[in-house]
């Protein structure tokens, strides 16, 4: 190409960037006029923070463990908790809405913002009174009912893992920002819903009373992790409305880095043997789809996933007829395991025969 070539298609690149230069332009010139003309004088309608007069008025009243507080607590972790033992997923959302125990957090996450000592203080003894009476009634309850009932309601809040941890970071910005304003006030009870304080303060209560110490500390955790993250996450929110100043809350903010980190290791351990469970157990239903002959007979009714100290622990449960699978079958699966995990498997697999009664007129 010569000099007059290139000369020319420099040319038709500058008009066509030209061209489209200017029809944006215009095309926002458009905009802002339509924007202009239909939004009209409303500078009214622009939100603003709350003054910080009545924000502390609103988080000092709910950091005050009053009565209403300490009703609404029992009467949340009851419902709570004969929703947990009856697996009742709405009665255990009902709970979340009536607890009242998001008031004293986010006074807690405000308190960090503006280093507000007294007010945090008086926010942490109101959670901890809260938090005794739910554990408390909720062991009773499950003492006196006598269940011992592990349903996936209670079993979902044993085992924490950093999911938990966002969702407590998105509920604590959610809340704070709604405190911080008048007009979307009506999200608070979608916020206790998306954190869930109160059921694993109850499921604490409930494996107590069934002597079960590893679940309830995992529920503990899990709860940890709720409080934690919000309050991070809303000081935070508070500080980016100017609410107190990062001078101010830098020592809160530490504390609360140093507590995360203390949390991170066994929430991402938790989450790391989840994925492993769950790639296990999909493992697990296609090498029986293709392991075992005529897999149509055969019902995976149970996986369970184990982690031993040399070797993954599986266990799997069969419904079929008898004689169905062989010892052969059996350790072609586990070797099938062994290569695709990439790991040593123990495997036991237990058949359940099964009869099927077929009537017909």
């Amino acid at each position: 190409m010569g000099i007059k070539g290139t000369k020319k298609k420099l040319s038709r690149w500058a008009s066509i960037t030209l061209w489209l230069r200017w029809r944006t332009l215009r095309a926002l010139k458009r905009l802002n006029d339509f924007w202009h003309h239909s939004s009209g004088d409303w500078h009214w309608l622009v939100e603003k923070p709350m003054p910080v007069a009545a924000i502390n008025r609103e988080l000092w009243r709910a950091a005050v463990p009053s009565v209403s507080f300490c009703v609404l607590s029992m009467l949340s972790c009851a419902i709570s908790t004969f929703g947990l033992l009856a697996g009742s997923t709405a009665t255990v959302i009902g709970a979340m809405i009536v607890a009242p125990l998001m008031g004293p957090v986010i006074a807690m996450a405000y308190a960090v913002a503006v280093a507000n000592r007294r007010l945090l203080r008086r926010s942490a003894l109101t959670v901890t009174c809260g938090i005794l009476m739910t554990v408390l009634i909720s062991w009773a309850i499950a003492t006196m009912t006598g269940l011992e009932t592990m349903n996936p309601e209670i079993l979902s809040r044993t085992q924490p893992t950093l999911l938990d941890l966002g969702v407590a970071f998105a509920a604590g910005a959610a809340g704070a920002f709604a405190n911080s304003r008048r007009q979307i006030a009506d999200a608070l009870p979608g916020v206790a819903i998306a954190v869930a304080l109160v059921p694993p303060l109850s499921v604490v209560g409930i494996c107590f009373a069934q002597g079960n110490r590893q679940a309830g500390i995992g529920a503990l955790i899990l709860f940890a992790t709720n409080l934690i993250g919000i309050v991070f996450s809303g000081s935070l929110v508070f500080l980016l409305q100017r609410y107190g100043s990062v001078e101010r809350a830098k020592q809160g903010l530490a504390a609360g880095v140093f507590m995360l980190a203390i949390l991170t290791l066994p929430l991402s351990l938790s989450l790391r043997n989840l994925l492993i469970e769950q790639t296990v157990r999909n493992q697990v239903r296609d090498a029986v789809r293709n392991q075992i002959s005529a897999p149509d007979e055969a019902n995976v009714q149970a996986i369970a996933v184990r982690f031993g100290r040399d070797a993954l622990l599986v266990d799997i449960r069969l419904a079929a007829p008898p004689g169905f699978v062989s010892e052969e079958e059996v350790r072609s699966l586990r070797d099938l395991l062994s290569r695709r995990l990439n790991r040593p498997v123990n495997l036991e697999v237990e058949v359940a025969p099964i009869e099927r009664f077929r009537l017909s007129d």
